[in-house]
């Protein structure tokens, strides 16, 4: 009678073969700015050729109702995201910008239109950067009673199937470098300002939509 000595005994499981341990971090609930953070990482990716159209929107929507990181993570986990030129914000640190405006209001920084219509206007604050999205839909960006914090303001436009208005005061520099495909970028707003005035620039793609920068005299205050 064998011993229990002799018994055969599996063997010691290889360390590729143990159970990876779980991220806390993918099981915890994301904000709206960690949502809006991927937004722009995938309209980089979008803008670079890493994503096709299909692929774009398909991510898109996902964010829209992703609940936690692991959840976000998976739509960018495939992508080159520190060759896209998107700003990471450091551990701790919020997507919200540091300039401090005298206001004291936070910043816009992102605006995002998903078969929807969204706006940026009146006395709202505007710092360096700020990302607009309109997925078969429009985002309306009035800065003409705008308090600007920096000298220069990014916007970062993504138009598909979609259009982005931007209405600039007429003192304020204006720089459009877009592209567009079956669509338009543009508009005759390009051109110097005041001496001391911001300077907008205007970036991104239109893919089957428009982006338009207008220049309008600023509303008479009664």
């Amino acid at each position: 009678m064998s011993s229990p000595d002799d018994l055969p005994r599996d063997p010691a499981p290889a360390p590729d073969d143990l159970p990876v341990p779980a991220d806390p971090r993918s099981r915890l609930r994301a904000a709206d700015a960690d949502r809006e953070l991927v937004h722009q990482i995938l309209s980089a990716a979008m803008e670079r050729g890493s994503l096709s159209l299909s692929e774009y929107e398909e991510r898109s929507g996902k964010v829209v109702v992703a609940k936690t990181f692991g959840e976000l993570d998976d739509l960018t986990d495939d992508l080159p995201v520190g060759q896209l030129g998107v700003p990471m914000p450091f551990v701790g640190e919020t997507t919200v910008s540091r300039v401090q405006p005298a206001s004291g209001r936070s910043p816009v920084q992102n605006r995002l239109a998903l078969m929807s219509g969204v706006e940026v206007r009146g006395n709202v604050t505007v710092a360096d950067t700020l990302n607009a999205e309109a997925i078969m839909g429009a985002v309306d960006i009035d800065l003409r009673e705008a308090e600007f914090t920096a000298p220069v303001l990014t916007i970062r436009c993504a138009a598909i199937m979609g259009g982005i208005d931007i209405t600039v005061p007429p003192d304020v520099g204006v720089d459009v470098g877009g592209w567009a495909v079956m669509g338009g970028f543009g508009g005759k707003a390009s051109g110097p300002g005041a001496p001391g005035a911001p300077t907008i620039r205007v970036v991104g793609f239109a893919l089957m939509g428009a982006v338009e920068v207008k220049r309008k005299e600023r509303k008479p205050h009664s």
